[in-house]
């Protein structure tokens, strides 16, 4: 069960690096949900493609560098996985602290198949604590080395 969802995460990641809309959609059930880093709440499949579609094509978003934190069952049938997450701008060569965000996956399994039903990109700022944002960033790095 761990295995899987965490290959499921990481399909969801590699469509994000890849930048392709598609590919992130169809991680999703019918009725899944995505919140962006800034907000954002689009519900199913055709919905996150229609979101994500335009911001591949007009903005050159960087790939995430992700560390898994915990995959935890929550009944036979549904899973939540909880990672951090940082980014390298075009151009840059470390990680940028401000694109820092914690991601919660919810997946369940329905038909023999797990598939996302919520995925949530929350910044991590630490307001006021910047000794966490380089404690989250240096364990970014580590993965990156």
């Amino acid at each position: 069960m761990e295995n899987e969802v965490v290959t499921l995460y990481e399909n969801l990641i590699d469509a994000w690096n890849d930048r392709n809309a598609g590919g992130i959609a169809e991680q999703f059930t019918d009725t899944g949900e995505l919140i962006g880093f800034d907000g954002s709440h689009v519900i199913g499949r055709d919905e996150i493609y229609l979101h994500l579609d335009p911001i591949f094509k007009e903005h050159e978003t960087p790939p995430f560098i992700t560390k898994v934190k915990s995959v935890r069952p929550v009944g036979e049938n549904a899973v939540i996985l909880r990672s951090i997450v940082g980014m390298i701008p075009p151009g840059k060569s470390e990680i940028d602290p401000e694109f820092n965000a914690h991601q919660t996956l919810v997946a369940v399994k329905s038909e023999g198949n797990w598939r996302i039903e919520l995925f949530q990109n929350t910044p991590a700022q630490f307001h006021g604590r910047p000794e966490l944002v380089e404690q989250m960033t240096e364990e970014l790095r580590v993965v990156i080395d």
